[in-house]
């Protein structure tokens, strides 16, 4: 089987099974995140050498916990009581939590920037976990709580937001082949140009447009708000998309390797599908947050 077509085979399972647990259900989008997420850190695990184990062993339950306790939170007080046979509460206030993790997470996020321009080769024991903790298992739960919207579980932002990932690598890739002469960040990524960065910025927000137009399809005075902040969306996810994939890629040249694994064929592993929305998805939680307390 030729590179092309494995590629093209592994991508089109890949897209199927994801808008296939986002439309299913609730509960099969965060199980297969969870499960995202546990691949993802068997390979940052490698890509950094911390020990996987016990690394898989804290982001499965830290995962598992905020989520139950975010999205379930009467159903998994009913099951500990009816276990225990006592009536329990939690207590915990969960918009406050996703704020203090927010806070951390992007508080890795400059760290993670600072690495990128550093031309350090090497991480410090500590500084590894920390980017276990705030670059991979924390971004995995914001992109389970923005697909919440407001209130309910809403499977239109989740699919807008990865159309428009997907849109933007697409045409910088595509725009850049074509017409790319200055290099965006050669030390990092040899193949990466300005051209391209703008093509996909352009087309991204041209994406943004119809998804909130025909996808979201808003109530008419809402409408043209609506198209704004999906073009705003689409200029995050163009910025810090690119950011998030230019990290990735620093740390796979640190531990000398191409691809963060080998789960997708001719596509590498699950970081290196993900990279993008991971570093995204925070930003896209404050931006919404930012939306709720201004209106």
């Amino acid at each position: 089987m030729n590179e092309t077509l494995k590629r093209t085979i592994s991508g089109a399972v890949y897209i199927a099974l994801l808008l296939t647990s986002i439309l299913f259900s609730t509960e099969s989008f965060i199980i297969l995140f969870g499960i995202f997420l546990i691949i993802a850190t068997y390979e940052f695990c490698n890509l950094v050498g911390i020990n996987k184990i016990i690394s898989i062993l804290f982001v499965s339950l830290f995962y598992s916990t905020v989520a139950l306790i975010s999205f379930y939170k009467a159903e998994t007080e009913n099951y500990i009581s009816k276990t225990i046979k006592e009536n329990i509460q939690i207590t915990v206030d969960t918009e406050k939590l996703f704020s203090v993790l927010l806070i951390i997470t992007l508080i890795v996020s400059v760290k993670c920037i600072v690495f990128l321009f550093d031309d350090t080769q090497i991480i410090s024991k500590s500084s590894k976990y920390i980017y276990l903790l705030g670059y991979v298992t924390l971004p995995f739960l914001f992109i389970t709580k923005i697909s919440f919207g407001i209130k309910d579980y809403n499977p239109k932002i989740i699919i807008g937001l990865f159309v428009l990932i997907w849109t933007n690598d697409t045409f910088a890739y595509l725009v850049g082949k074509s017409m790319g002469k200055h290099k965006l960040f050669e030390r990092i990524s040899p193949k990466k140009t300005i051209e391209g960065f703008l093509g996909g910025v352009v087309f991204a927000a041209f994406a943004g447009f119809l998804i909130s137009k025909l996808y979201i399809q808003p109530k008419p005075d809402f409408s043209t708000k609506s198209i704004l902040i999906w073009m705003i969306i689409a200029l995050i996810v163009s910025v810090f998309g690119t950011i998030g994939d230019l990290i990735e890629s620093k740390f796979k040249r640190v531990a000398g390797v191409k691809d963060s694994g080998s789960i997708m064929p001719g596509h590498g592993g699950v970081l290196d599908r993900l990279d993008s929305v991971i570093f995204v998805a925070p930003i896209i939680f404050l931006f919404y947050q930012i939306l709720y307390y201004v209106s």
